[in-house]
């Protein structure tokens, strides 16, 4: 697989991931919930992170065969864009789902 596949690849498990605990109920998308707490919802999302993390620095010592080292600005920076992907998630489960409900 090219490197150019690989990254876009990444993007959609990153997409996928950062959305998955607000469009489903189920935890990890395999036990299922009554009614699943917000706590749980941030807890698998921020858990989800690491795992893409994990994805990414394997694809990059794939790629380069060897792991660049990050300072925490790098970290800080990946934790905001995977808090930008989960926005549509996180507005669908807070505000559009009690109006799709009432309709």
């Amino acid at each position: 697989m090219s490197s150019t596949v690989m990254i876009w690849a990444l993007l959609v498990i990153a997409i996928v991931a950062a959305n998955l605990p607000w469009f489903s109920d189920k935890i990890f998308a395999i036990k299922e919930v009554e009614n699943k707490k917000f706590s749980y919802r941030l807890l698998e999302w921020f858990s989800l992170y690491f795992l893409v993390g994990s994805i990414a620095l394997g694809i990059e010592t794939k790629l380069n065969g060897i792991r660049h080292d990050q300072g925490w600005e790098f970290y800080v920076v990946t934790l905001c864009l995977f808090l930008v992907f989960a926005l549509p998630g996180f507005i669908y489960q807070i505000d559009l789902k009690r109006h799709f409900a009432t309709r």
